[in-house]
């Protein structure tokens, strides 16, 4: 059976491949907003691992949507849940299992109980998150022992994560995203599996 895998090149999405697949037949899908974004060093995380890589582009609007959202709120918290909201929900419709990096110690992004068990409820798949019962340190162990990744602040390291390209929208409207998103957010991009 396959599951869809939401994947940002990172070390949780990763590790969480690398878990399912034991079970599954893991496809790896790493989301953008613009269609015309090329995501190299994602293909290669996905080339590292050895699973397929399949690139989904968000509905037009949602990034002024969640740029809007993040101006109201002050933070991106809210956006960035919604955003992975919505990939689990595209994913749905293509996988009876969908699997994604979520840890133990997150709060975003993160599905609360009540919308996994809605989303179960409403499309027959069954939503995964191996890493949910890890904390950071068992996650950091893992991580040591089975692949190589390269950290870097958000923007600095050229990974999948919806971040970055909210983190662009935001300053394309000429806000200084440093007012919004907090200062110091390390990024992880693997680059090898050991």
């Amino acid at each position: 059976m396959k599951a869809g895998v939401l994947f940002s090149g990172g070390k949780d999405s990763s590790l969480a491949a690398i878990m399912l697949g034991t079970y599954y037949e893991v496809e790896l899908n790493v989301f953008v907003f613009d269609p015309s974004r090329q995501v190299p060093s994602v293909d290669a995380a996905a080339r590292a691992l050895g699973f397929p890589l399949i690139k989904r582009v968000f509905d037009t609007g949602l990034l002024d949507e969640m740029v809007d959202l993040v101006k109201t709120c002050g933070y991106p918290n809210d956006a960035i849940n919604r955003v992975h909201q919505v990939a689990v929900e595209t994913l749905s419709s293509d996988y009876a299992v969908i699997g994604d990096g979520t840890r133990f110690n997150d709060r975003v992004p993160m599905l609360s109980r009540a919308e996994v068990q809605s989303l179960g409820n409403r499309t027959g798949c069954s939503y995964v998150r191996p890493l949910l019962g890890y904390v950071k340190t068992e996650v950091d162990r893992l991580v040591d022992r089975f692949l190589v990744v390269q950290y870097g602040e958000t923007g600095t390291i050229q990974n999948g994560d919806y971040e970055a390209e909210i983190r662009d929208a935001v300053a394309a409207r000429r806000i200084d995203p440093a007012t919004l998103f907090p200062a110091h957010h390390d990024q992880s991009l693997v680059i090898g599996r050991k």
